[in-house]
């Protein structure tokens, strides 16, 4: 019966990867990832704090990541973050194909030290973000805490996923969004997972996912 699940898993696993290349006179961003890896990255936004949230986001999801980002961070770092969310979402999505036997829905609470955040997802290809997060600075090192948000809007638009982000508490700002990525890294790699129950079916009582439920 193992022996069964693993053969017909495979045929979806094989295909779950995907490079993709968005250029704009604003930023340029080439992606590579593979959905069933073991959470290596490559990454390099030129953004160093981004850097290590997106590497979090890999290494805790299992996803394989690789990101060269080349922006105008000499005006700010708004577009290079949020090209890099909308590039990265949009691999994702492509590489989860049509859904089939997916778990779909994950949720993680997500601590460090002093910090305690919820995230949940649903990969219904229904994107929506819900954002309850308040940081206690404007900025983390050099990268304004502001722009967290338009990353997790631009990830969850393009990767079709219903996203709700919530920091319970908290004081330490990097502690804060460092946990949003784990928790969301922890949801993903749940709502991703192959399910031995319904291998090939589509996770809807619809038959169809996007649209209503």
């Amino acid at each position: 019966m193992y022996i069964k699940f693993i053969f017909s898993t495979l045929k979806y696993i094989k295909m779950r990867t995907h490079s993709i290349v968005r250029k704009t006179k604003e930023t340029e961003i080439k992606i590579d990832i593979k959905i069933d890896g073991t959470g290596k990255s490559e990454i390099n936004t030129g953004i160093g704090f981004l850097d290590h949230m997106i590497d979090q986001l890999s290494k805790h999801s299992l996803i394989d990541i690789k990101v060269k980002a080349v922006g105008d961070l000499h005006i700010d770092y708004h577009h290079t973050t949020e090209d890099s969310a909308l590039a990265l979402g949009e691999a994702f999505n492509i590489a989860l194909g049509d859904r089939k036997g997916i778990r779909r829905f994950g949720q993680a609470l997500s601590a460090m030290d002093e910090t305690l955040t919820r995230v949940v997802i649903d990969c219904s290809n229904r994107p929506y973000l819900i954002w309850k997060v308040v940081f206690s600075t404007p900025k983390v090192g050099e990268m304004d805490t502001e722009l967290f948000k338009e990353w997790f809007q631009a990830f969850a638009q393009t990767a079709g996923i219903t996203l709700h982000v919530e920091n319970l508490y908290g004081d330490n700002s990097h502690h804060i969004v460092e946990s949003c990525f784990k928790g969301l890294a922890r949801a993903l790699r749940e709502g991703i997972e192959i399910d031995s129950k319904r291998i090939g079916q589509i996770p809807s009582t619809k038959g169809t996912l996007g649209g209503s439920l």
